[in-house]
């Protein structure tokens, strides 16, 4: 099954520099030296009969062979240590802290700004910067509630942040349904091995979502508003919503009188309380913001401003995913909590700073180029896999919006064990967690680990061909796995 599986410069999550199974992944290594390729196949192709059966896809806009795509899915898990995850979980809960202090700051007194520790025209020129959130109170000054942060691996393996998806982080559906479909393609060695649940989360959301209730209700009415059946991610709204039992709605269902928000029933209009939207905040409300927008309801800024319901995420948070403002991140946590990020960011050249634009510009083959504002794999140029011609686009887009762009050095993402074409091979992966943040903060062991399938590709994201594998975060440094039962 190894046979072809070869070990490079990259941090591989299975196995040590000379070729060796890492300890907490022994048991694993044993029983899949122990299965033919046939019964592997057999278990992969059970495994995408589930996601078949239960409409678990992802839609692929521009595309002309048709929207809907199953979610690639690999068997292999990946496992993460005790002592490992003890560190992302430090380090998560200290950038949400600060960056939730960095947002409250901006929208009211600014010190950050005043003091220069971030360029208060940065700030103000980022696309996501709502100059009508100035001065308007959030439920307990939580303003990103739901995170999903992308880790990487460099070589050494050391877990760096590549970026924060604070607007409407997608993808946690997948991660509890990987874990679902892992029980059933190894059960015998899912519970010698003494990993952490993840099957909580419905109900951390829930109680998460509950703390943003404006007026502390003991039983809060909310609901999970998306953009409708033709969103890339609907099938993940319709499951959160069954997850926490409460009312998936558009915006036709929602309507707002005296800055209170209803939704239409069979008996009537009904108050809510709390809304987790999955929209982003241009299509929130064509009062305040993009007139033309049929996805939101009219009004519901207002009633946000007068304290009448709470919005997961705050509308305005997108300034801390920005990718310029990202570079900052270590400063913001500096100047809040007085302390060093436990979780360093890839070092960063900001297009708009005169004298990295000059190194971008001259080292483009060498460099990662991204557009600041966008996601899921899309307006990026890998350098070293750019023809001339791309890189020759890309430095006109950087001369003509300088603002635009950062560019990172090519991280060799770590690699890990996937069952590709009847063999285990090494692919390239980062690990996307996801934070919680409401009356406190909680992290699911665990996460969206993300692959790219492709061989030699570093783009996992499953608009770009990627596809993920459960993440098995360990309760401590004994497995609990006895490497000699099959």
């Amino acid at each position: 099954m190894f046979a072809s599986y070869d070990i490079d410069i990259a941090w591989d999550e299975m196995f040590t520099a000379d070729g060796q199974p890492r300890p907490h992944y022994l048991p694993l290594y044993e029983r899949l030296t122990n299965l033919s390729a046939e019964e592997l196949y057999r278990r992969q192709q059970a495994a995408d009969a589930t996601f078949l059966n239960q409409g678990i896809t992802f839609a692929v806009y521009g595309h002309d062979d048709g929207t809907e795509k199953i979610f690639p899915y690999d068997l292999i898990p990946r496992i993460i240590p005790a002592a490992e995850w003890s560190v992302i979980e430090r380090g998560l809960t200290q950038r949400i802290m600060a960056l939730n202090m960095f947002l409250r700051d901006v929208y009211h007194e600014g010190r950050i700004l005043a003091d220069n520790v971030v360029p208060r025209d940065l700030v103000y020129s980022c696309a996501y910067y709502r100059r009508e959130m100035r001065g308007v109170r959030v439920p307990r000054d939580v303003y990103i509630a739901v995170v999903g942060t992308d880790l990487v691996r460099d070589a050494d393996g050391r877990f760096l942040v590549l970026e924060d998806n604070l607007r409407v982080p997608s993808g946690v559906s997948y991660m509890l349904v990987n874990r679902q479909v892992m029980k059933r393609t190894f059960p015998t060695l899912f519970e010698r091995y003494n990993v952490r649940p993840t099957d909580h989360y419905g109900q951390a959301l829930l109680e998460t979502l509950r703390a943003l209730d404006p007026l502390q209700r003991p039983d809060p009415t909310i609901v999970l508003l998306t953009p409708g059946v033709y969103n890339s991610a609907y099938f993940e709204h319709t499951f959160l919503a069954r997850q926490m039992g409460v009312q998936l709605v558009e915006g036709r269902d929602l309507l707002v009188h005296d800055n209170r928000v209803y939704m239409r029933t069979t008996a009537g209009l009904q108050r809510v309380d709390v809304i987790y939207r999955r929209l982003d905040d241009d299509f929130l409300d064509p009062l305040a913001f993009r007139p033309d927008s049929a996805l939101g309801v009219a009004g519901l800024f207002n009633a946000c401003r007068a304290g009448n319901v709470g919005l997961a995420n705050a509308i305005g948070t997108g300034i801390a995913d920005d990718k310029a403002i990202y570079a900052y991140v270590p400063r913001i946590i500096r100047y809040y909590l007085g302390e060093d990020p436990i979780l360093p960011n890839v070092e960063t050249y900001l297009a708009c700073d005169e004298t990295d634009r000059r190194y971008i510009l001259d080292n483009m083959d060498k460099l990662v180029i991204k557009a600041v504002g966008e996601s899921g794999g899309y307006g990026m140029l890998i350098g070293p896999h750019s023809t001339r011609e791309q890189r020759e686009e890309f430095q006109r887009r950087i001369l003509a919006a300088p603002r635009n762009y950062i560019a990172q050095p090519t991280i060799m993402l770590s690699r890990a064990a996937c069952f590709v074409d009847g063999r285990v091979e090494p692919r390239h992966v980062d690990l996307r967690p996801y934070i919680l943040y409401g009356e406190k903060i909680v992290i699911v062991p665990g996460g969206l680990t993300r692959v790219a399938l492709r061989r030699g590709s570093l783009v996992v994201n499953s608009s770009q061909g990627g596809g993920s594998k459960d993440t098995w975060v360990l309760n401590d440094e004994n497995t609990n796995a006895q490497p000699g039962r099959r």
